[in-house]
Order: structure tokens, then C-alpha cells, then sequence
């Protein structure tokens, strides 16, 4: 008798056990959006974006910013500097300013013209590497996923939608996917968990 009810304690507590340890496991969530796109569908879009000449040409991983749809280096040999702003005494805001400037061609933004620093750079990482890049505070600016959204909706990002026209006057290109649902699906891959690509 006293040999079941030890049994019967014992696998009461096991029970116990496992429903708790169940309770702390997050769900898992398949659906990123309520159109039926899955978490990793969401992450191509940001992937496919953040791949474009737009961000690329700033989240280099050079002592120099890059331009143009090929990349090229910055014209007049312009450093990164220091503090990602510029070499001392010439800051990228010497030139960019907070709009662009359709006589010279030069970009600007309503916010600090800079470059991402070089732990945030992510020039030919793969999309799994790009994920674990975006979620890893070490190299997105020590963000959650709440403050890597708020910097996807700065001034600075959204200039990539609106780039102006370079300095021959040709209208620069834009990610390839709206900025609308850009940010959608941004937002429904970190809601989701922010799960990566394999």
C-alpha cells in the first residue's frame, strides 16, 4: 500500500513537473502574418531589402562608405572616421544635410548622416548570418527587437525609399519592396520570434 501511494506521489510529481516546464515553453508560431506568410517569408522581405545598394553602402564593412547601385568607394576619398561620422575635421555632415540636394546630387536625411558602425556591418553575410546579425546586440547596436523596429522607422532608413537623384541627376534606386511592407513584414518577424532562416 505505502508502496502505490509513493508511486502515485512520485508520478503526481513528475506530472506536475512537465505541466510546469510546458507552461514556460513559448508557442510555436508558424504564421508570422494573418495572410498565411510564414515568419521566414517575412525575414526574405527584410533580407531582400536590407541586401539593396541603399543599406548596403552603409552597413559596409570598409573604412569608407560606399555608393551608387554598383558600390563603388566614395567619391573624393572620404574616410569613415573614428566615430563612423566622417574623418576629424570632415564630417559627413559637411556635405549631407537634412534633405537631399537636387542641384548636387548629394543625399541627405532629417537625421545624423553616418555610417552603421563595422560590428554592424553586413556585407556578405548569408541571410541566416544576416538574421542572427540583426538579433545579436553585439552587432545591431545592443537592440532588442522592439528597438531594432524603432530604427528601421528612423529618418535615416526611410531616406533609402525616397534616395533622391545622384549627382548626374538620374533618379536613385529604392529597395525593392515598399517601405509599408517592409516594415510590415519587420514587424511580424520579430512578433513571431524572430525565427532564421537555416
Amino acid at each position: 500500500m505505502i508502496g502505490r501511494l509513493l508511486q502515485a506521489r512520485t508520478l503526481a510529481g513528475v506530472t506536475l513537473g512537465v505541466m510546469v516546464a510546458l507552461a514556460f515553453v513559448p508557442p510555436v508560431r508558424s504564421q508570422a502574418k494573418g495572410d498565411g506568410t510564414s515568419a521566414a517569408d517575412a525575414f526574405d522581405t527584410v533580407a531582400r531589402v536590407m541586401a539593396s545598394p541603399r543599406c548596403q553602402n552603409c552597413h559596409t564593412l570598409t573604412g569608407f562608405p560606399r555608393q551608387g547601385d554598383d558600390r563603388h568607394r566614395h567619391m573624393f576619398h572620404v574616410m569613415r572616421g573614428p566615430a563612423d561620422d566622417g574623418a576629424a575635421g570632415l564630417p559627413c555632415s559637411t556635405c549631407h544635410g537634412r534633405s537631399n540636394n537636387a542641384a548636387s546630387g548629394v543625399p541627405g536625411a532629417n537625421d545624423e548622416w553616418r555610417l552603421a558602425p563595422l560590428t554592424m556591418g553586413w556585407d556578405g553575410l548569408s541571410q541566416h548570418e544576416l538574421c542572427e546579425h540583426l538579433k545579436d546586440p553585439q552587432h545591431n547596436g545592443n537592440r532588442n527587437g522592439g528597438q531594432v523596429i524603432d530604427h528601421l522607422r528612423s529618418a535615416l532608413v526611410r531616406w533609402a525609399w525616397s534616395p533622391g537623384v545622384d549627382r548626374t541627376g538620374k533618379t536613385r534606386t529604392t529597395p525593392p519592396v515598399p517601405y509599408e511592407e517592409f516594415m510590415k513584414d519587420a514587424e511580424s518577424w520579430v512578433s513571431s520570434g524572430a525565427a532564421c532562416p537555416k
